[in-house]
């Protein structure tokens, strides 16, 4: 597919064993980033986030996106994964080994946020909420170390989740709550919030209140993303209409690495959520939508390409 927009996928977890080709415990197929990425490439995206959730998935993160020039990456840790700070046996130590990484990151050149952490009550089952609360504070004392931003992660906790960001709003310089799948409400509360910026991706598009939520997040305040390999845009959802761009795909029983895999998501299909926030938004200029999230994008995580990006939105420039 020729590539006439320019996307960036704020949210991958390329650390996920489905992109090594196991599901479920079972090897399918070769492991097949490389193949993956060419097809992200190819549909218009210039760079990826990839997702750290812990801290050894936030090394095999950084380690992943030292292996490509557009990819970069979060360290932190996931709101489920909190309680590994209490079972390290030294809290402290885990946090100092968090900073160091980190660090590492940033002198690489790779490491572009902080997360993703917050919170999640729908799994509490993982970690209970006051260890989840405590190491959620506890992170913000690494974006304001690094100087980073913070990929954030709020699910059924929106009352908790402002309480902590109001508290600690001074100690980070902006951020994007991912993977938004929240109501009307919880969306104004963090847009109150001016530096911060909102996640899209197929689970914030399944139902058709999910679209009228999206609808009312501004396109100055937005950011998409895959999530992948979960949260596709699924056939059943009401996001579905407005899907013009698709690619073939195979079952992972018959793996064919020019096709994607049925059921896992992946960074080209951002180009979808992209369609769906334009249609459900009723915008027809779709390459002017996608430029201001790209400028969003820049000003939290690459700074360094804002004023490129903005003279992109006023002359229609696509390059940097």
């Amino acid at each position: 597919m020729a590539a006439t927009l320019r996307m960036i996928d704020i949210a991958v977890n390329f650390t996920d064993g489905m992109f090594k080709g196991i599901y479920n415990g079972k090897k399918y197929h070769v492991a097949d980033i490389s193949a993956v990425l060419n097809r992200a490439w190819n549909a218009g995206v210039d760079r990826i986030i990839v997702t750290g959730g812990s801290l050894e998935e936030s090394k095999e993160a950084l380690a992943i996106a030292e292996t490509d020039a557009r990819l970069f990456c979060t360290v932190g840790v996931h709101p489920t994964r909190c309680s590994e700070f209490d079972e390290s046996g030294d809290p402290e130590k885990h946090f100092q080994a968090l900073l160091s990484l980190a660090k590492e990151g940033i002198e690489k050149g790779k490491v572009v946020a902080i997360g993703e952490c917050g919170l999640d009550y729908d799994r509490l089952r993982f970690c209970p909420a006051e260890i989840q609360k405590k190491y959620f504070e506890k992170q913000f004392e690494l974006a304001h170390a690094m100087k980073l931003p913070m990929f954030l992660h709020m699910r059924a906790a929106a009352e908790d989740f402002c309480d902590i960001l109001e508290r600690n709003k001074e100690r980070f310089c902006g951020g994007v709550a991912h993977s938004f799948t929240g109501s009307a409400e919880d969306r104004d509360k963090l847009l109150s919030f001016n530096n911060l910026f909102i996640g899209v991706n197929g689970c914030s598009l399944k139902m058709a209140e999910n679209l009228d939520v999206v609808k009312g997040i501004p396109a100055e305040r937005m950011m998409i993303e895959t999530d992948s390999p979960y949260c596709e845009i699924k056939s059943t959802h009401s996001g579905i209409n407005f899907v013009k761009s698709s690619w073939p795909s195979k079952k992972k029983e018959k793996y064919d690495e020019e096709c994607l895999v049925k059921g896992r998501n992946e960074p080209c299909l951002v180009r979808q959520v992209l369609e769906v926030v334009a249609g459900c938004k009723g915008i027809s200029d779709i390459d002017q939508l996608s430029k201001t999230l790209y400028y969003n994008t820049c000003r939290v995580f690459f700074p360094q390409d804002v004023d490129s990006a903005a003279e992109a939105i006023l002359t229609g420039n696509h390059t940097t």
